[in-house]
């Protein structure tokens, strides 16, 4: 099984995400906005079911934050992927780091950056275009975030929630 694990923003961010990556991200049916932690990586069901107590362990120790986007960046050229970017990445970093030690065998593809993305896939030109415009826009969003979320992957491809861990409350 394809495994993934995320953090989703509240739904007042996600609805405004969501509002740009309609047109912008071909991603937008399979998944809703959110913050990958840790991307895509195959385990047997079995080998998972082993991790779920660890990763209970980590969102006992883990308080909850509050994140902020006041931005707009891209990955270009390494990527062709517009998102907002995340104003304290700290708490985000930590917890990635502390679910990947879990995952010996998981190299990520990227260094980790903490985002939001608007929009992927695009054109060279589409992307400077779009990345122009949302640059003259003014975000100050602010999501808590309590939890986060182990996903799988359907053979449609779209992603669904396999269990949620609830981070310690401050």
């Amino acid at each position: 099984m394809y495994f993934g694990i995320a953090l989703f923003p509240q739904q007042h961010v996600q609805d405004i995400v969501n509002s740009y990556r309609k047109r912008y991200d071909p991603h937008y049916n399979f998944i809703a906005p959110h913050i990958t932690i840790i991307e895509k990586f195959e385990l047997g069901e079995n080998e998972m079911l082993s991790l779920i107590p660890k990763f209970e362990e980590i969102a006992k120790n883990t308080d909850s934050f509050t994140i902020e986007m006041k931005k707009v960046s891209h990955f270009f050229p390494t990527s062709p992927t517009i998102y907002l970017s995340i104003e304290n990445q700290e708490p985000i970093i930590h917890l990635h780091q502390q679910l990947l030690k879990e995952l010996d065998s998981h190299k990520p593809t990227y260094d980790f950056i903490p985002h939001l993305t608007i929009g992927q896939k695009m054109s060279e030109d589409e992307l400077h275009d779009v990345y122009g415009s949302l640059r003259m826009h003014s975000f100050a969003l602010t999501s808590l975030i309590d939890r986060f979320h182990l996903l799988y992957q359907l053979e449609n491809k779209s992603w669904v929630n396999y269990q949620s861990f609830l981070l310690k409350k401050r």
